[in-house]
Formats: structure tokens, sequence, C-alpha cells
């Protein structure tokens, strides 16, 4: 069986990459995101639920479940914790997105990952799309994130290394064209 053509989507905080990933599922690419793995690993990895318990016991479960909102509150505010959290997650979830990948049997498989050239992970995958979008449309889309910014790769250098790259500051419809001209390129390579 042929493996499909590997694709790893990212791009920085709210350009759109939740939305580019749901118009390659649309356009008939297999499809995963690294946010939905992590909230999986969350509810199912006793590993991962230990070692949070382990670092910062029960105020980070609510109800028996992970509190996300609680790490988000620990980790943003620490860097140290924030790399602590990211050597518990990072492993895991590249694992789970590899086993994803192996089992995969459409002839493009597209993986979001935000934190694609911060860990390194580019080299996993055929082709990279990075989606970017002008700083203000960000900020309009979230609010303003800074303190998450500065530790990323640029927006420029990701496009640079990118195989293919999207400035999404139009409409909906103008993402879901660029997308659908990707997967012709790459279906006729």
């Amino acid at each position: 069986m042929k493996r499909p053509l590997a694709v790893a989507l990212t791009g920085g905080i709210a350009a759109g990459k939740s939305e580019a990933l749901r118009s390659f599922e649309r356009h008939g690419a297999a499809t995963i995101s690294s946010d939905d793995v992590v909230h999986r690993l969350y509810r199912e990895d006793e590993g991962l639920q230990a070692a949070l318990r382990a670092r910062w016991g029960e105020r980070v479960f609510r109800d028996g479940e992970v509190d996300r909102a609680e790490i988000g509150r620990i980790v943003f505010a620490d860097r140290a914790e924030l790399a602590w959290l990211e050597a518990e997650l990072h492993p895991r979830v590249r694992a789970a997105t590899d086993d994803w990948l192996a089992a995969q049997t459409a002839d493009v498989a597209v993986a979001e990952i935000p934190l694609l050239f911060e860990t390194g992970g580019q080299d996993r995958f055929d082709r990279v799309v990075v989606v970017t979008a002008p700083p203000e449309v960000r900020n309009e889309r979230r609010g303003a994130v800074p303190d998450r910014e500065e530790r990323l790769v640029p927006e420029e250098e990701k496009v640079r290394r990118a195989d293919f790259c999207y400035v999404n500051d139009g409409s909906l419809e103008e993402l879901d064209a660029f997308v659908a001209g990707v997967l012709e390129e790459l279906r006729r390579s």
C-alpha cells in the first residue's frame, strides 16, 4: 500500500490554520489537528494525567477532567512551566500523529501543527503549507497575544521555509480556492 503524501499545515496564532484544515478535509484530504490530539491525550493518556498531578496537583483537574484553562494560566505565566508541559506533550503528539499518518489510505494527509518549525517537525513531512495573516487581522480574530508570539519562529522565516504559503486576509472562499489549488498541485506531482 502506498503511503499518502504527508503535508504539514502551520502558521501564526489566529492566521486561519483551522479553517484551512477544514478546507483540506472538504477537498478530500485526510486531516488531523495537533490541538485535537492534545485534547484527546488530556482525556485518555493516564501517564500524562499522572505527570500533571505530580507537577501541579489536583488544581489542574475539574470533575475528573484536565482543566485546560487552569493549565493555560500556569504555563503562560511561567516559561519554565510551559517548557515542562511541552516536554511532556510534544513527544506524545508526535507519536500520535505519526501513528495516524501510518494508518491513512487517502492520497494526501494533512496534519495541522502550530509549532511545526519550533519543534523541528518539518522533516517528517513531504510538504509544508504556511497560512499567515497580517498582525492587525490576527489581533482582530483573536486579540493580541504578544507573550506567545515572541517565542515563535518569525512568520517571514516560516514563509521562507514553506512549499506553499497563503496570506489569509480575505474571504473563506479565497482560502478554500487556495487549498483546492494546493491539493491539485500535490496530486499532480
